[in-house]
């Protein structure tokens, strides 16, 4: 559900973790602390560990009441999370609290997630800040320096062993949920080294869900690849038993949150069957993450014939790209020429 006026509000985005989540693009640019050779969001146009109001409030907050109003309109359920994350590191908005707090008044009872890579947790106003939602998903990818540069490319500032302990900080302080994500690029991030520090890591951390994951689309380096079947059960394995929770089942994770969700009423079709609002609304979302088209038809609750339809002309019209990974069709965002 958007139109050419939404350039901060996607979705929603089908999440493995989060169900249907509402994305909020709090910097509306590539803008992070990290460059990951992983990331689904294309090539990085500034690294910085400066907070500024990239996307001021008031106008990410604008857009919000509209594409609720549309919502109510067209009968569509709730989305199932809002999230803050988008094209870089959220945390880096310091309009951040005021985007929450608008958040939960414009979508009262909706949990609110941040997607977070964890640079700025070693500040203790980002942690403060941050106690304001209900789940923030860090990542910690590898503790070892020379992995950790590898695979996640960080501002010169940024130092695994801070961002670990500004985890672990921001655990102690935390009434949510906090999920910690490990993502594995064969040959880079995979030794058995990192394994057992990461394993110490998260004994002591106790997060409520660990997942450990891999590729799964295209990201911004050809050469990352995801690690085979064998290594993702061992780390799955060695780390999910220090978790104080299993969320494996979406609908249980998010209950204690959103206990009384709208059911869907009319047809869910109906707000994206104009060809150019559904073309709009499928570009905003492979702008921030490539997907398929059976992904986007059930995240955006938009017909499986619409999607291909608007695919189709994105493509000629040289919008969007095509590529394959263990066997699915990604859409993306066409990278602009230099």
């Amino acid at each position: 559900m958007s139109d050419q006026t939404f350039r901060f509000v996607f979705g929603p985005v089908l999440s493995g973790r989060l169900g249907r989540s509402l994305g909020l693009d709090l910097l509306g640019a590539r803008i992070c602390s990290m460059n990951c050779v992983y990331c689904e969001s294309g090539p990085l146009e500034r690294l910085t560990v400066e907070r500024a109001p990239y996307v001021p409030a008031a106008v990410l907050l604008e857009e919000l009441t509209r594409w609720e109003a549309m919502r109510v309109v067209a009968g569509q359920p709730l989305p199932d999370v809002v999230t803050l994350g988008g094209m870089g590191e959220p945390t880096l908005n310091s309009d951040m609290p005021r985007i929450i707090a608008g958040a939960r008044a414009i979508l009262p009872g909706v949990p609110v997630a941040v997607l977070t890579n964890a640079s700025l947790m070693t500040d203790p106003v980002v942690r403060a800040e941050l106690l304001a939602v209900d789940i923030v998903l860090p990542n910690m990818d590898s503790l070892l320096p020379g992995e950790f540069a590898a695979v996640n490319r960080p501002h010169p500032s940024v130092l695994p062993v801070a961002v670990a302990e500004g985890i672990r900080a921001f655990r102690t302080e935390f009434s949510g949920r906090v999920w910690l994500e490990v993502l594995l690029v064969a040959g880079v991030n995979d030794s058995p080294e990192n394994l057992a520090l990461l394993e110490i890591y998260c004994r002591a951390l106790a997060p409520h869900r660990v997942d450990v994951v891999t590729l799964s689309r295209p990201g911004t380096e050809d050469s990352a690849r995801a690690v085979d079947a064998g290594t993702l059960k061992l780390w799955r394995e060695r780390l999910s038993r220090h978790c104080v929770e299993w969320g494996g089942n979406i609908a249980q994770a998010l209950a204690s949150f959103c206990e009384n969700r709208q059911e869907p009423e009319g047809d869910t079709d109906s707000v994206n069957s104009d060809p150019a609002q559904a073309r709009s609304a499928i570009l905003a979302s492979l702008s921030r993450r490539p997907q398929t088209a059976g992904q986007l038809a059930q995240a955006l609750l938009v017909s499986e014939q619409s999607v291909h339809e608007a695919l189709s002309t994105l493509l000629a019209q040289g919008a969007i790209a095509a590529a394959t990974q263990d066997g699915a069709t990604y859409f993306k965002v066409r990278a602009p020429r230099l």
